[in-house]
């Protein structure tokens, strides 16, 4: 197997060799890791000392409002869609969330104790750590890291979703200065704005399940117009506010229930209205069945014209929510509009004529 010493030495120089042809520094978390060392932040990741937002920790303040902070965003969930069966939407197109972007990450001091430690350890070999030092300019014991400027802004970085969706590795830039107040260079793309704050918060909505109340329930019959609606009070707008404190940024999106389609199941089925889509209507999804209706065509339903047999037919109801979002500055818009569906069993018996 070789002397330990060797074996660590060789290890070293391909860390060593890697970090300097494929990663920046803000990246070096996937190598250094591995030494058990800190490395990039992703969306709940804890990050050393006293940070700015990197740590996910969850907040109740004294009017019951609940903000958790993930991958430097302070998220309000308060109020957000609850309850065992709430989801998160699909986008209704091929949009998607940032998968990485960059917001304040240290201060100076900060900085500092996170990165001194891995360059003592020598991961990354002597040249690239001499250029770091030399980039923070580590050695002025007053000045380094922008010790001078303390309190005056913050080193910004690289956060990365916790899923790693495609595209996470695109914030490949190094560490950045940036005076508060003052916006983000340029070139930086995906620096958090409060559109990114807007799209980042879409990510965390959750919505109510959609399984529906159906009418006749449990069991319906061939050729019986069966209702169909859901619980109107629980289909309400729901928000989630994303904010970075530091820098004075915020933006809320918020989700509102528009339509509900339905998909029977079986191409043996007539569907109310024929277009399968239940437009919300007086903030009602679909009309509860109450006695007295059962000669009317439900505005929302399904009739099938066939029985399930010894099976039952799989009805899928699909809620379509409309995103919209407003930010500092007056900033606002919409973003693509979410689906959250469910499935549910239906049996159909073989009855033509029924008391009801």
């Amino acid at each position: 197997m070789g002397d330990p010493e060797d074996r660590l030495a060789e290890w070293e120089r391909q860390v060593s060799a890697i970090t300097r042809s494929c990663w920046r520094l803000t990246t070096l978390g996937l190598i250094v890791s591995l030494l058990g060392l800190p490395g990039i932040s992703h969306a709940d990741d804890k990050l050393g000392g006293e940070t700015l937002g990197g740590e996910q920790s969850a907040k109740t303040s004294d009017d019951g409002t609940v903000s958790v902070t993930v991958g430097g965003v302070v998220f309000d969930r308060s109020k957000n869609g609850s309850g065992g069966s709430a989801g998160a939407l699909t986008s209704s197109t091929s949009w998607s969330p940032p998968p990485c972007w960059y917001a304040p990450k240290y201060t100076p001091e900060q900085l500092q104790k996170y990165l001194e430690p891995i360059w003592e350890a020598g991961s990354t070999g002597y040249e690239w750590d001499a250029k770091q030092r030399e980039k923070y300019n580590a050695d002025d014991e007053k000045k380094g890291f922008n010790k001078d400027k303390s309190g005056e802004g913050y080193w910004w970085g690289s956060y990365v979703d916790k899923s790693y969706p495609p595209g996470w590795d695109s914030c490949d830039e190094d560490y950045f200065w940036v005076d508060t107040g003052d916006a983000p260079p340029a070139n930086i793309e995906n620096a958090i704005t409060p559109e990114i704050l807007a799209e980042l918060a879409y990510a965390e909505i959750r919505v109510p399940g959609t399984e529906v109340t159906l009418a006749p329930a449990e069991t319906t019959k061939v050729n019986l117009p069966t209702w169909a609606w859901l619980d109107g009070a629980e289909f309400k707008p729901v928000s989630v506010t994303a904010s970075v404190p530091a820098i004075g940024l915020q933006a809320t999106a918020t989700a509102e229930p528009v339509s509900l389609e339905i998909k029977p199941g079986t191409p043996d089925a007539e569907i109310y209205p024929a277009s399968g889509v239940c437009e919300i209507n007086g903030g009602r999804i679909g009309e509860p069945y109450a006695k007295g209706k059962a000669d009317e065509t439900p505005p929302c339903g399904v009739k099938y014209l066939r029985s399930s047999g010894d099976d039952t037919f799989p009805l899928q109801a699909t809620v379509t929510w409309e995103i919209h979002w407003t930010g500092t500055g007056g900033a606002g818009g919409d973003l693509p509009d979410g689906e959250f569906g469910a499935t549910q069993d239906v049996e159909v018996q073989e009855i033509q004529a029924i008391n009801r």
